[in-house]
């Protein structure tokens, strides 16, 4: 069966990374797949070398009519049996047809853009509490992880940011936004004289972070790295993953981590708190306090037995519940379901 997807963002952050992944995993495992797509030239290039076929479309808010036209055409084209689309703005310009539409929610989004839809994928159980919570038949809602692997990309050399080797080296992942809370890690690194800091990602708070950075007196010691294609070589170079966001429905950061082996002190949000084991696979502090971030990641430096735990405990959770074979078979019988009919 063929799977069209359809993705309306052109950010750079987790969703869209998954994205990319779970298509390439997909394509791995021999789904024949188109994706409609704004435009986005690395994104293009990266389904383009996995030998997806794309469409770009403009994907606008309002008073777009071309796109579901084109949608519409293209899943002919593909002679898709079912079509995915991922958020809420692709939700509401992704049509009916002969084709099955299924909603993959990976936040809390209103249910008014998957109306009409054959089946929705929450990927945490919280989200899917939610969907059946605001009326969907639980029947057809599924719950599928985000899986998480390490790449083969090697550690890199910490001078092309300008640190030194053997110094603890912090990573801060995701969008440079207020909801990240990147602002709690830099403030935590004033209370962490010998350490460096990392945040790799784009968006609108970089200059306010920069600020306080200069402003806290840690600035020679945080790097900004931007946008990272290679997210894997970042990982491995680093000595512990710090995830203080303030909202985050799930965290594929810190399986992500878990993945290449590196110990999560993250912010007990409801994302984070769902799927960290507070001590056995990473540590929990409380939202926006610094002082408690600060002090988890001195206990790791200083306790590498619970250092050694915390990965050895992230490794499990990953074979257990994050694995890429588990979760390509999972969507595989579930477009199998939807295309029957069922859920």
């Amino acid at each position: 069966m063929n799977i069209v997807h359809t993705m309306g963002s052109t950010a750079d952050g987790g969703a869209e990374v998954y994205f990319q992944d779970l298509l390439r995993a997909l394509a791995d495992s021999g789904v024949v797949q188109g994706a409609a797509i704004r435009n986005h030239n690395s994104r293009i290039a990266r389904l383009a070398s996995c030998g997806i076929t794309t469409r770009v479309l403009p994907f606008r808010k309002i008073l777009d009519f071309w796109t579901p036209w084109a949608i519409g055409s293209f899943a002919s084209q593909m002679n898709a049996g079912v079509i995915l689309a991922w958020m809420n703005r692709a939700a509401s310009l992704t049509p009916a047809g002969k084709w099955k539409r299924i909603g993959r929610l990976g936040g809390y989004y209103k249910l008014k853009n998957y109306r009409g839809f054959d089946a929705l994928v929450g990927n945490t159980t919280g989200i899917v509490d939610y969907i059946v919570r605001e009326g969907w038949p639980r029947e057809r809602v599924s719950f599928i992880p985000n899986f998480a692997s390490a790449a083969g990309t090697a550690r890199i050399d910490r001078s092309k940011f300008d640190t030194p080797e053997g110094v603890p080296l912090l990573l801060g992942m995701g969008r440079l936004h207020v909801s990240k809370a990147h602002d709690v890690s830099i403030r935590a690194l004033a209370q962490l004289p010998d350490a460096y800091l990392w945040i790799a990602g784009s968006g609108p708070e970089e200059a306010v972070l920069a600020e306080l950075a200069r402003a806290s007196g840690v600035a020679d010691r945080v790097r900004f790295l931007g946008w990272q294609d290679d997210a894997s070589s970042l990982y491995r170079s680093a000595d512990l993953c710090v995830f203080p966001s303030r909202y985050e429905p799930f965290g594929n950061v810190i399986i992500q981590a878990w993945a290449h082996g590196l110990p999560v002190v993250a912010a007990a949000s409801t994302g984070p708190a769902s799927v960290v084991m507070d001590g056995e696979n990473g540590l929990l502090v409380p939202v926006d306090d610094v002082s408690a971030l600060a002090d988890r990641v001195k206990r790791v430096f200083a306790d590498p037995g619970l250092r050694n735990a915390l990965v050895s405990g992230g490794i499990q959770a990953i074979q257990k519940s994050y694995t890429e074979q588990a979760v390509v078979q999972q969507w595989q019988d579930l477009f199998s379901r939807v295309a029957r009919g069922g859920a």
